[in-house]
């Protein structure tokens, strides 16, 4: 039996919680009396709370995110009418910033506001005693990396095995975009790098292959990005089948981490390139400081030079952007080629400046995720119309599997306008978004590019059958256990991911 239970609902089963991780590892002499429990989104809240219960725990603690919080909410509603005198702790980014009367924080006996890796502790071990604070809300001093233990130790077989393994070597932005709650934490800190490395190092002597760095920044400072990117390096020339995930900016580059990522194989490395928007009046109205011209000459640098997967975001509905300039970002942004454009709707998250200064003429959802609803430059049919490009983009031109075909597709003419005419056409033939089976998907294609764009059905019909052709193409091999996607944006297919084999726990 353990008297403190920490758990979530992660957004899926290959991506664990690095917030819960922290918790555990801080706990101290509690850390024996604990034990983590993970769902999700699957996972019925009802069914959850029966695995929650089974050992009778004195104290559940659930990091809430913006993609759980109705999950949340219903557990805990289901929690306080069944065993009331479990004590729920609420924390995590999503529940920090609600207000004091929100549904959900009314549920909470406890909630931690910020970083609660020292906090939950100590409350825990107050509870325990039988002397439990008298305040709700819980404010987390600010912590200095140097003191957290770190998580490493708090991923389990299953985990190494089977996850990707999430981890931070800093924390903080010095970027105060008003959309993102990191502009509330402007003071980029970082973890000592020895100790650091040595829990990566255990890490990968315990089998651990796939890893996410979290640092919101991880290329702004050269020593420590550089000591990080060598390390991995070393250990690729032994351990070959790695795989890295970095968090860049997107308009700094130092020649000494060029030098480093340039040397990365094929296969071992991704970069998330947050570009968000090329619109000077747009960067200027969400107080983002960002050289566009460094930005595109960055981005070509890391096609032509690196074998790493290029990942980049752009986001619909800022402040001061028309869908007329939006189209012409992306199109900017799809010259640039890089292997993903993830397109995103404008949110208001809690806590973030776009929430305590919203412009008069947005209006959003209130409900999470709290996305833009409309605003004066983008109506709601509008909005509508891009959220639905965003998913089939996703499902055909962040796949990987059409490349050929939407070179041909976009010879001669804007990439947006051309794939927004397709999306019309898909969700006017369909009435969907989602449940596209691939070779529907691949018919629909054909049918749909040649209505929109006038090409040839028999020069349309051989690009895609080039296109299926690379899909089944299993010539080449490699060590690296590439991630599905990631695998088909390659020159040449790779075996597909133990990932993608095994989205559910054995």
């Amino acid at each position: 039996m353990a008297e403190i239970v920490l758990t979530t609902f992660n957004a899926r089963f290959s991506h664990p919680s690095l917030g819960l991780r922290y918790l555990m590892a801080n706990l101290g002499p509690l850390r024996e009396r604990a034990c983590l429990m993970e769902f999700d989104l699957e996972k019925r809240p009802e069914e959850a709370l029966e695995i929650l219960l089974k050992g009778s725990p004195r104290i559940i603690g659930c990091a809430v995110q913006v993609w759980n919080h109705a999950l949340t909410r219903h557990l805990a509603t289901l929690l306080k009418q069944v065993r009331p005198e479990v004590l729920l702790v609420l924390g995590g980014p999503e529940v920090t910033h609600l207000p004091e009367d929100h549904p959900l924080v009314r549920l909470a006996d406890y909630r931690i506001l910020g970083a609660g890796e020292l906090i939950f502790g100590a409350l825990c071990q107050a509870i325990l005693a039988g002397n439990p604070p008298a305040t709700r809300d819980l404010v987390a001093p600010d912590i200095d990396p140097a003191a957290i233990a770190l998580p490493h130790a708090e991923y389990d077989a299953t985990d190494l095995a089977h996850r990707y393994l999430y981890v931070e070597s800093s924390r903080g932005c010095p970027y105060r975009c008003s959309f993102c709650l990191s502009a509330n934490d402007a003071q980029v800190r970082r973890f000592p790098i020895t100790p650091f490395l040595s829990g990566l190092e255990s890490l990968i002597a315990r089998g651990g292959r796939h890893f996410k760095f979290v640092d919101r920044t991880f290329n702004l400072g050269e020593r420590h990005a550089g000591a990080i990117l060598d390390f991995f390096l070393a250990h690729l020339t032994t351990t070959p089948d790695l795989f890295v995930h970095f968090e860049m900016m997107p308009d700094h580059l130092p020649e000494g981490l060029k030098r480093r990522l340039a040397a990365f194989p094929a296969g071992a490395l991704q970069l998330e390139v947050g570009v968000q928007s090329f619109e000077p009046a747009v960067l200027t109205a969400i107080d983002r400081h960002q050289e566009n011209q460094r930005v595109e000459e960055n981005l070509r640098w890391l096609r032509d030079h690196t074998q790493a997967h290029l990942h980049t975001d752009l986001i619909v509905g800022l402040p001061g952007e028309s869908p007329e300039r939006f189209a012409a970002g992306f199109d900017r942004l799809r010259a640039l080629d890089p292997h993903e454009i993830q397109v995103g709707i404008l949110k208001r998250l809690p806590g973030t400046p776009l929430a305590l200064h919203t412009p008069a003429d947005f209006r959003f959802d209130m409900e999470p995720p709290y996305e833009l609803l409309e605003n004066e430059r983008f109506d709601f049919l509008t909005l509508r119309r891009f959220k639905r490009f965003a998913r089939y983009w996703d499902l055909v031109g962040n796949s990987g599997r059409f490349r050929a075909t939407l070179h041909l597709a976009f010879e001669n003419r804007s990439p947006f306008d051309t794939f927004l005419a397709f999306s019309d056409w898909l969700h006017a033939t369909t009435g969907q978004t989602h449940q596209f089976a691939l070779p529907r998907l691949t018919q629909l294609l054909e049918a749909g590019l040649g209505a929109v764009t006038g090409i040839d059905p028999a020069r349309l019909s051989k690009t895609l059958e080039v296109d299926q052709r690379s899909m089944h193409n299993t010539a080449k091999k490699t060590a690296i256990p590439t991630p599905p996607r990631q695998m088909r944006h390659l020159p040449s297919p790779y075996p597909p991911s133990t990932l993608e084999k095994k989205e559910n726990p054995p």
